[in-house]
């Protein structure tokens, strides 16, 4: 349904102004504050960007993205009936705002959420005033790093899309959708496997910037106490002479007197951070049901079913959850209205077997045709027959097989014959 541009212009409102966008306040002569990368793209929290996590995150979110959200019209037993002809439904489906596509939009909101722990999906932008009704429909939807937690409201940062600048706004609650990572136990918690690996990967890069940086850190034991401010001074000294001596030489070698004792202070990194690292990534991939031949494309079937249902599906509900209670509200749910997510169950299974699989689970009464359909996010059919579970190999109580169909068409044709004879 195509709303008309004029009416867009009088009944539009923005969340950054409260008002309609189409404002004077927005009519700019210039094209805004430029810069030499995408202001609008997250940053991790410290400490993530440079670990492996990241690629896990990343991996999550990719999988999450690439399952469809649809804003639905379901019929009466909650089945998927068709597609809602709305502004939401073009947000989940093809973009999200300026800067976003749908499935770069869901990708945002996974990777925010995993590494935070919640994230506030925000409608920047909607064909009615939030604050004077309940019902509207979506324009454009952002993510928003959540800042501080109030009784009804939030704050959050968001991206201003019309000043190219993050900004702090304040929303109540059930306008923005709070989606909080169901795996948040394992990957934020303070002390959840997954934040102790951060921190020990944090730890192995402080030693090997450390150890890169050129420093010796040695400890000398001169012959002499150093009590008297000469003696230090001597010490400054021979101190002085030994950098001289490391700085001159072509391959870095210093003499020292006998009486003289050099202690190396540089341990070396067997002080079990690696062990602890590989045990800490181990126990997060059985956490998370990640593991290594995921991460790099080599994983079978029955590995990619077992993480799709331990991570992607919880997350994608959750989101899906979260759109609906806050987007759809209760007169649209009860007219069977709803956001479902269609993932691909043949994804992984060859071409040449999925007409087998779908022809067993319906010969042996386990799904209908329908249900059949439902499952890869096709309309039902119109033939009562598609919702009966019964083999279709098999004839009914009252109604002949095939055998004995084919019997009484050869009688048939018999009798026709004689008759003509």
């Amino acid at each position: 349904m195509e709303i008309a541009f004029s009416s867009r212009l009088k009944h539009a409102w923005n969340g950054f102004m409260n008002k309609d966008p189409t404002s004077t306040n927005y009519q700019v002569e210039y094209h805004g504050t430029g810069y030499s990368y995408r202001p609008d793209r997250r940053t991790f929290t410290r400490g993530n960007e440079k670990s492996i996590v990241t690629s896990v995150y990343n991996k999550i979110a990719l999988d999450v993205a690439a399952i469809d959200f649809r804003h639905t019209k379901l019929d009466g037993n909650g089945r998927y009936i068709s597609d809602m002809d709305s502004k939401l439904n073009q947000c989940l489906t093809l973009e999200a705002n300026t800067d976003q596509s749908s499935r770069a939009f869901i990708q945002d909101v996974v990777i925010s959420m995993l590494d935070e722990g919640e994230v506030a999906i925000v409608p920047v932008e909607t064909m009615q005033d939030l604050t004077a009704t309940g019902s509207y429909d979506i324009l454009s939807l952002r993510t928003a790093k959540i800042l501080d937690w109030y009784p009804q409201h939030v704050k959050v940062e968001v991206y201003n899309e019309w000043t190219g600048k993050r900004v702090h706004k304040v929303f109540p609650k059930n306008m923005v959708a709070i989606i909080e990572n169901p795996l948040y136990a394992v990957v934020n918690e303070r002390n959840s496997t997954v934040q102790r690996l951060i921190r020990k990967l944090n730890m192995l890069d402080a030693i090997d910037e450390q150890s890169s940086s050129g420093k010796l850190d040695l400890i000398i034991q001169l012959p002499y106490t150093l009590k008297g401010e000469a003696r230090k001074k001597q010490a400054e000294e021979r101190i002085k002479k030994i950098e001289m001596q490391l700085s001159g030489s072509k391959y870095g070698i210093a003499y020292v007197d006998a009486t003289e004792h050099i202690t190396q202070l540089n341990r070396p990194v067997e002080n079990n951070l690696m062990k602890q690292i590989e045990y800490l990534t181990s126990l997060a991939y059985s956490q998370l049901g990640v593991t290594q031949s995921i991460l790099d494309g080599t994983a079978d079937e029955k590995t990619m079913l077992n993480y799709y249902n331990r991570i992607t599906e919880p997350i994608a509900s959750a989101i899906a959850d979260a759109f609906k209670r806050t987007f759809l509200t209760l007169t649209a749910r009860t007219k069977g209205q709803s956001i479902s997510i269609f993932r691909d169950p043949f994804k992984l299974v060859p071409v040449s077997e999925i007409s087998e699989i779908a022809d067993k689970f319906t010969r042996n009464e386990i799904m209908t045709s329908n249900e059949i359909r439902q499952v890869i996010g096709m309309k039902p059919s119109n033939d009562p027959k598609a919702d009966e579970l019964r083999n279709k190999n098999l004839s009914a109580p009252n109604e002949p097989s095939e055998s004995e169909e084919v019997i009484s068409i050869k009688e048939k044709k018999e009798e026709n014959q004689n008759e003509e004879l």
